[in-house]
């Protein structure tokens, strides 16, 4: 079931993703070459309990960490860890969630390590177009739209830079559960599926991979990596369909 949130619930989602975004401020600038995945999960658990939070994350699922931070060709969902050490040139893509009074709020970005400079074009073309397909989206959920409308605006802008969106995992519903209905793909026909309703919540996540779709999981049952080896962007805001348009509820 789709719930359309009230005017006092969407300002607790808000304060909720206001948290995501200062976590994720805090990882990012953290990442630096020499740090491990682990560091920066140590970072992002004390941002959380400073600000009086919980993970989303934790525990989800059996997930063991409040940070999901995947390297390179790591699409989505992979799990810190010490031995995991960041290079120069490497891009992360850091996703985490939080509960703040029982109201969810969830979000990603992808940082470059070290110097942006020398990475090579087509890396930074991909990052560039991550960014767009997701603000491409979200101009799309506006009430009276479809759902197909959010889908379809990501699909075309990241296709038309020369890359390809992942298709084995999705945009969701968010509120009083991190994962609600409904599931929102990053491809689609515009005008298709469920109309957009003043009041949903939607957490939009374009993944995007340098080279071909394929994804597959790795032995730990959690981490997502590109079939081919090519690199991989992720970012996601969490928005509140309004009557004014879309409010970014993990934007300042």
């Amino acid at each position: 079931m789709i719930v359309a949130r009230t005017a006092a619930e969407l300002q607790r989602l808000r304060r909720s993703g206001l948290v995501v975004h200062r976590v994720l401020q805090e990882v990012a600038q953290a990442v630096r070459p020499g740090l491990s995945t682990w560091d920066l999960e140590e970072v992002a658990d004390q941002a959380i309990r400073s600000q009086g939070a919980t993970s989303a994350f934790r525990g989800y699922r059996g997930f063991p960490c409040v940070l999901c931070a995947s390297v390179n060709d790591e699409v989505v969902h992979g799990i810190p860890a010490r031995k995991r050490v960041l290079k120069d040139g490497d891009i992360v893509s850091l996703d985490c969630g939080v509960v703040l009074d029982g109201y969810y709020g969830d979000a990603a970005t992808t940082v470059v390590v070290g110097d942006a400079a020398g990475l090579p074009e087509a890396v930074g073309k991909l990052l560039t177009a991550t960014q767009a397909s997701l603000a491409a989206g979200i101009e799309c959920a506006r009430p009276g739209g479809y759902l197909g409308d959010i889908s379809h605006a990501v699909q075309t802008q990241v296709e038309a830079a020369g890359f390809s969106v992942v298709r084995e995992f999705v945009g969701h519903g968010i509120g009083t559960h991190l994962h609600e209905e409904p599931q929102i793909p990053n491809f689609g026909t515009r005008g298709a599926g469920q109309r957009i309703r003043e009041g949903m919540v939607l957490a939009i996540e374009p993944m995007v991979n340098e080279k071909g779709a394929g994804v597959r999981v790795l032995s730990d049952g959690w981490t997502a990596v590109t079939a081919d080896g090519g690199r991989s962007a992720h970012f996601e805001h969490t928005v509140a369909v309004t009557k004014d348009g879309p409010w970014i509820l993990t934007q300042p």
